[in-house]
């Protein structure tokens, strides 16, 4: 008598609670756009609490890496403003809102 594997379970809560990539191997634009869906999922809501948890333990760590790229990103930029004029320049970078 042969035992019989279990039966696969394929619900979307099984899904979501499925291991991604280490956020610390992905870009930017990739942690990103996982963030957004990530978000996007806890704000609909509906899912039970275990499911809720690794979707908010996933999202805090794509968030920190998403952090660690943008301030990597910004001492490159330093150091090129750096690099150009000699000294160190302060930037500060605003984004432009089309109301005003």
């Amino acid at each position: 008598m042969t035992a019989e594997p279990p039966p696969a379970r394929s619900s979307p809560d099984e899904a979501v609670l499925a291991p991604g990539p280490d956020p610390a191997t992905l870009t930017f634009d990739e942690a990103l756009a996982e963030l957004q869906q990530t978000v996007a999922a806890l704000e609909a809501g509906g899912t039970p609490l275990e499911v809720s948890l690794a979707l908010y333990e996933r999202g805090v760590a794509l968030h920190e890496r998403c952090a660690t790229l943008l301030a990597d990103a910004e001492l490159r930029v330093s150091r090129l403003v750096e690099r150009a004029g000699g000294a160190i320049e302060a930037l500060e970078l605003k984004t432009t809102d089309p109301g005003e």
